[in-house]
């Protein structure tokens, strides 16, 4: 088996457009989902069709254990990791629930770095390794009614900077695309006309399709981004 790309929350809005964007003939992709196992099954289909070996695995990101879990079902070597895992929480930070706050701290900054941490000595060994952690606009700005989440995102902000500088003499190059507002499902939780309001917000006029967080994710793993390292890339409409 070639070395294999791992794809975290392949069933959601921005995982299946990283997918589909990364999948080709002889490219080997393993696939995360949690609970949405029909999109993921729907997401390997399309995969195959582009010629890609996919192989699919669940496990539960935002519980404790659930990257070294994830990490002892894979059947081969992982070259490249993109962690698209996530999830919404809106409300005052003084309401949230501790059960919630450690939900959002594994999904979005400690699973994701314990997996790298996981798979992290194979790469160092064949001298060679791309990640991608998808972030947030937030993770940079902070958001009213989004503090917890600000700071995880932040967190990985800071993770991927500081491991960059561990592991390019390695070379591994470790990035992350913090999208704006993105049409996906979690802006469900905004009625019709909040997202109008917000859309109006963006300088671009719009939110962002899941296609193009893809795109600056492939851009980011392509060898013409070999000296971007480090880098959060911001994909925001200007917002």
């Amino acid at each position: 088996m070639n070395t294999a790309t791992l794809i975290t929350g392949a069933g959601g809005a921005i995982g299946s457009a990283v997918s589909c964007s990364l999948a080709a003939e002889g490219e080997v992709l393993f696939l995360h989902y949690h609970r949405s196992r029909d999109s993921a099954e729907r997401v390997k289909k399309q995969c195959e069709e582009r010629g890609s070996e996919v192989h699919l695995f669940e496990a539960d990101l935002s519980a404790a254990g659930g990257a070294s879990s994830l990490a002892a079902q894979l059947p081969g070597e992982v070259g490249r990791i993109v962690y698209t895992s996530g999830s919404a929480s809106y409300g005052l930070f003084q309401d949230i629930e501790e059960t919630e706050m450690l939900e959002l701290a594994n999904l979005h900054l400690l699973n994701a770095m314990w997996l790298v941490h996981e798979l992290l000595p194979a790469m160092i060994s064949r001298k060679e390794g791309t990640i991608v952690i998808i972030s947030s606009i937030w993770g940079e700005r902070g958001a009213a009614l989004e503090t917890a989440y600000s700071a995880m995102k932040g967190g990985i902000n800071t993770f991927v900077k500081a491991l960059a500088k561990e592991t390019a003499p390695s070379g591994i190059r470790v990035n992350a695309v913090a999208p704006g507002m993105v049409d996906s499902p979690m802006m469900q939780e905004f009625t019709e006309d909040e997202q109008r309001k917000l859309a109006e917000d963006v300088p671009a006029g719009r939110f962002a399709a899941p296609c193009e967080i893809a795109e600056a994710v492939r851009f980011l793993m392509e060898p013409s981004a070999a000296y971007v390292n480090g880098h959060i890339l911001d994909v925001n409409g200007a917002w």
